[in-house]
């Protein structure tokens, strides 16, 4: 009995063991990392590898389900994951030395492999992994030595005896515990120490815009409870990007190198960049994995230097068609070269609803194309341009599978009443279209259904903003669906046949159901 108490203590306490190794393992990694390099990490490397290399389908399950959340749901998945593997490492271990070592050491290589596969790397991107695996080996072997078998005695019998775990390996795996959360922690604030951008970005004064942006109308904002509001707050603005570690950039060390087929390769430093004269505009963003009725769209009014005038400073050569543009953590994106040269507003931004970038959007420089989707169009922390040809180069997301130019379809979504039952009587139903650098004409709302009827529109602002609807509903008791249908000023209506984000953007109506008292 005492032997079967033993033996499975013991398996608890390697299971235990090969945690705790592959937790104080990361850790230094982690640690190692903070003097390498961000992007050398094995916990963040792996899981920029898992970003890299998932199935479009992949990513639009992730975006779909989690949203904006869709990183925290990744680390969260990956540290279950990694937990459950480290415990079997560990009993196998116990059980059948040294295999969980060798599995351990496998993982070791499988960071660094994917650390050495960044855009970015250098030799120097394996040494956090090699340490990682090294000091999870050592530990394993360690703490598993330490449990013995269950017929090794012991000088601690009666404690043994209970649980088949003796108090030196309780004492030491804590230690190991509480050396791993301080390894783990300091190197995680290395790493993710944004205090000298945070304080580069307190002393950036915005220039005055040589072009400032209308006043928004009172007309344009229905300012209804649970509406839209028409300019989105930096907080609440939505963030989908493939950055698992915001770059941490500061203006001094910021530059964009324009080259390609150009008469002129320059670089445009920040002191460049803020001399030159602004334009101030709001402008619409939409995510391509937007589904319909989602809320991976918002509006912002952009602060920055027409792109054309730095194309127009380096010289566009005939036959390049494409702007791939690259971000500080090697993410790239191909614009359409006319897109940016045929008048509409696009900037090379700094300032967001009247302060500089938020971090976690393109600080301190970023694209605003109006009219395309994110994925072709609004590169964040972009530090170079390349002009090139759509026929010679793909960006990242295109050699996904995504459609290679983007121009952002026409939509609408129902934003209230936000409750799904509601009392019967007068319900005002509101909500937002867009058809951007093209502009709303119209939208139609059906109940039920009944015929198509005609919504009352916000005063337009400009054709690359959304433009806010209200609609009169005289509700009667039951269940009712709504919908509705935009349609732009070139006639065109919204496409009614649901199709998914992949491979240019969603298509189909929003409808609601209501609950009727």
């Amino acid at each position: 009995m005492i032997s079967g108490v033993r033996a499975r203590g013991q398996l608890v306490g390697a299971a235990l063991a090969g945690v705790l190794a592959v937790g104080v393992g990361l850790a230094v990694g982690e640690l190692a990392a903070a003097f390498v390099d961000p992007a050398a990490s094995p916990f963040f490397a792996v899981a920029a590898g898992v970003v890299d290399h998932a199935p479009t389908f992949g990513r639009e399950f992730a975006i779909g389900t989690f949203g904006t959340a869709d990183k925290a749901a990744l680390y969260v998945g990956m540290a279950v994951l990694i937990t459950f593997i480290a415990a079997g490492c560990g009993m196998v271990e116990q059980r059948r030395p040294p295999i969980g070592s060798v599995i351990v050491g496998a993982f070791g290589l499988l960071g660094m492999v994917a650390a050495l596969g960044r855009a970015e790397a250098r030799w120097t991107f394996a040494v956090p992994s090699v340490l990682a695996a090294a000091v999870a080996i050592l530990t394993v072997r360690v703490l598993v030595g330490m449990l013995g078998s269950a017929d090794t005695p012991d000088d601690d019998g009666e404690q043994t005896a209970r649980t088949g775990i003796d108090r030196r390996f309780l004492l030491t795996a804590g230690g190991i515990a509480a050396l791993a959360v301080v390894v783990g922690t300091v190197g995680r604030r290395m790493l993710a120490d944004t205090a000298r951008t945070v304080a580069d970005r307190t002393k950036v004064v915005l220039p005055t815009p040589r072009a400032p942006a209308p006043p928004v109308p009172p007309a344009a904002d229905l300012d209804l409870p649970g509406a839209t509001p028409f300019v989105t707050p930096n907080a609440d603005f939505y963030r989908i990007d493939t950055a698992l570690q915001v770059p941490n950039l500061t203006t001094d060390g910021w530059s964009l190198r324009i080259h390609g087929r150009v008469d002129n390769e320059t670089r445009i430093g920040w002191d460049d960049l803020i001399a030159m004269p602004m334009t101030e505009r709001l402008v619409t963003l939409t995510c391509v994995s937007n589904e319909v009725g989602g809320d991976l769209i918002d509006n912002a009014r952009w602060l920055g230097v027409p792109m054309k005038a730095l194309l127009d400073r380096a010289g566009v050569q005939p036959g390049a068609d494409m702007l791939l543009s690259t971000s500080a953590d090697g993410w790239t994106c191909g614009t359409p070269v006319s897109a940016v040269t045929d008048g509409r507003d696009a900037l090379l931004v700094v300032g967001m609803n009247g302060e500089p970038l938020p971090v976690e959007h393109g600080y301190p420089v970023r694209q605003v194309v109006p009219g395309l989707y994110g994925y072709v169009s609004a590169t964040k922390w972009v530090t170079d341009w390349e002009l090139t040809s759509f026929a010679d180069a793909k960006a990242y997301w295109t050699t996904r599978g995504w459609s290679a130019l983007g121009p952002i379809k026409l939509s609408s979504r129902i934003d209230r009443p936000t409750d799904s039952r509601i009392e019967a009587g007068e319900v005002i139903v509101a909500g937002t279209a867009w058809a951007q650098h093209t502009g709303i004409a119209a939208v139609d709302v059906r109940v039920d259904d009944g015929p198509w009827q005609r919504a009352d529109l916000a005063a337009e602002y400009s054709v690359d903003t959304w433009r806010q609807w209200r609609f009169a509903w005289d509700a009667t008791p039951g269940e009712h669906r709504v919908e509705c249908r935009a349609v732009d000023k070139d006639g065109r209506q919204q496409v009614e046949s649901y199709a998914s984000p992949i491979p240019d953007g969603a298509t189909g109506l929003d409808a609601r159901t209501f609950s009727v008292s």
